[in-house]
């Protein structure tokens, strides 16, 4: 593993934390989309098959079942906790995230690594995970303003996939034939869409001031 997987895997795991914590501390939902939490819950589930067939090391396999079970305990808090689900923004968390869904699958139908199964499941959650973040960025754009924690959570998880592109170019240079391709532009894709959200980020944080998103 090199320093900029590492970096990448631990901004991921501090966004998650990050979201945990607002939401067990605040017993609020608000500003957060339960579209994109469900999203990342499939993407998890989906990537990570490879837990009953492969090991590969104590690490990987913490992390894993860290992503797994964080997800899934998001949306179940936010769908199931009395205090929490009260606070969930469903008025504009309107994203119809089930094109996203049809559009992913059909794409890993046609373009993979390998036609098996998992391969093509992979795939699918690749593709998935570069568009997941789209109902979160939209809801908070028709918010508004945006509280600190939320706004913690989006950055450190642009964050994340922009080290694991580093991770991808150390590894093309060092490594042997690099085969990842699909990883690679999905990632690009995706980091192309907190730019916008970047931007306004760092404005907010040089002025010192709450972070706002246009309509």
């Amino acid at each position: 593993m090199n320093i900029f997987r590492f970096l990448g895997d631990m901004t991921h795991l501090i966004s998650v934390l990050i979201l945990l914590l607002k939401i067990y501390a605040t017993k609020s939902c608000s500003g957060v989309s339960l579209k994109t939490q469900e999203l990342y819950a499939l993407v998890f589930l989906t990537r990570y098959l490879d837990l009953f067939t492969d090991f590969i090391s104590v690490y990987n396999t913490v992390m894993k079942l860290v992503f797994i079970a964080s997800s899934l305990a998001i949306v179940w808090c936010m769908r199931n906790h009395p205090l929490v689900r009260r606070s969930y923004d469903k008025q504009l968390d309107t994203f119809r995230h089930y094109f996203l869904l049809l559009a992913c699958f059909l794409l890993a139908l046609l373009l993979h690594e390998k036609f098996t199964f998992q391969e093509v499941l992979w795939a699918f959650s690749i593709y998935l995970e570069a568009v997941a973040i789209l109902p979160q960025l939209v809801l908070l754009q028709r918010s508004g303003n945006v509280d600190n924690l939320t706004g913690q959570y989006v950055f450190f998880l642009g964050a994340y996939r922009a080290f694991y592109i580093f991770n991808w170019i150390y590894r093309y240079f060092t490594g042997p034939l690099f085969t990842r391709w699909i990883a690679c532009f999905s990632g690009l894709v995706q980091t192309a869409l907190y730019a916008d959200f970047f931007y306004y980020y760092f404005i907010s944080w040089k002025n010192n001031a709450k972070l706002q998103l246009p309509a």
